[in-house]
């Protein structure tokens, strides 16, 4: 039995538009303190910004699919995890990291509940 893990656009989708008012409010007070005379175009810039990084980069991250199966968690390129290995899964900010007793941490992003894949993670097949 496996169970995967997919991205929801509609998550991909909020997290960039969360990434454009944080960057573009962070960008209108700096160009404030500075004293620039428009700061209304860091705001403009960072939402431009993150809406062409965002329609670029969609299905490249739309196609990560992680794989859980009794004995290993498996990602893209080519990257596979010995559910022995799985030191912590936790979720952060709308994804979930894993760290191996090695160190390594991977993301799994843009899940519509990452607290649910995180159990599933913890909790699911294996032999």
């Amino acid at each position: 039995m496996t169970v995967d893990f997919r991205p929801d656009p509609a998550t991909y989708w909020r997290a960039h538009a969360i990434m454009a008012l944080v960057g573009g409010v962070a960008a209108g007070i700096v160009l404030i303190l500075l004293g620039n005379p428009d700061p209304w175009v860091g705001p403009v810039a960072a939402l431009l910004a993150i809406a062409i990084r965002a329609a670029y980069v969609k299905s490249e991250a739309m196609a990560e699919v992680w794989t859980l199966t009794p004995t290993h968690l498996t990602g893209p390129a080519g990257r596979s995890i010995p559910r022995a290995q799985i030191a912590l899964v936790r979720p952060f900010l709308g994804a979930v990291q894993i760290v191996t007793t090695t160190g390594d941490k991977h993301l799994i992003r843009y899940l519509p509940d990452p607290a649910a894949a995180a159990r599933a993670i913890h909790t699911g097949p294996r032999t």
